[in-house]
């Protein structure tokens, strides 16, 4: 495979990732697919055939429950029609007119921190690109993640989604940090010199005070989302 360029490589990667995380295995997705069940295996591991055909490509995502995008390796090909998620701006929109946002396997704590795994997209968003321009964030470097916890209850609950712009890691607001191996969601306000203070909505918890060096800035939170 050492011909194969990378995104495509990571996309074939993608693919054994989600199978695993589902609870299934290549072997049954190639069944899925009316294949042997080598046939997916051989995909992953030696990338032949270099490509999935679109229908076999669609059936897969289906099957997963994912967007079509996370796994497809042909660039400039179309778009096979799977789950789509987020606003579309009309009738008669094309690809283009579009842009899909990550939504990775990792939930930010509103409240005592949790694990983060592997940053491998299972899963997007798909919203306009003219309601994204309105929002300002057209050249964003957006990722999406689940909220988990009440500590920034009313402002965030638990269950929400928000959008993180990997680009903007300075300055006051809410952010998303990582504290050891935990994520965190928490507004960020200006402390002592080699400090950050971390605050919750939630008046229950107490700021955090912490070296700066101890925090790792993810990136600002400039989007939300939730059931009512």
């Amino acid at each position: 495979m050492d011909d194969i360029p990378k995104d495509e490589r990571d996309a074939r990667k993608r693919l054994q990732h989600m199978a695993a995380d589902k609870g299934s295995s290549l072997a049954e997705l190639s069944r899925v697919l009316g294949r042997n069940p080598a046939y997916l295996q051989q995909y992953v591991s030696r990338g032949s055939p270099r490509h999935l055909d679109e229908p076999d490509l669609l059936r897969i995502a289906e099957f997963l429950g994912i967007s079509p995008r996370i796994i497809r390796t042909r660039e400039g090909a179309p778009a096979p029609r799977g789950r789509t998620f987020g606003l579309n701006s009309g009738a008669g929109d094309t690809a283009d007119d579009f842009r899909d946002i990550p939504r990775l396997p990792l939930d930010a704590s509103a409240g005592p921190g949790a694990l983060g795994a592997e940053e491998i997209s299972y899963d997007t968003f798909r919203f306009s690109r003219k309601y994204l321009r309105e929002l300002g964030l057209e050249g964003a470097d957006l990722t999406a993640i689940r909220v988990e916890g009440d500590s920034m209850e009313p402002l965030l609950r638990s269950g929400d989604e928000i959008f993180v712009d990997r680009n903007k890691r300075a300055g006051e607001g809410i952010f998303v940090v990582r504290i050891g191996d935990a994520i965190h969601v928490k507004q960020v306000r200006a402390s002592k010199a080699g400090t950050i203070a971390l605050i919750s909505a939630n008046e229950a918890y107490a700021p955090l005070e912490l070296a700066r060096e101890e925090v790792e800035v993810i990136g600002r939170v400039v989007w939300k989302g939730g059931r009512i």
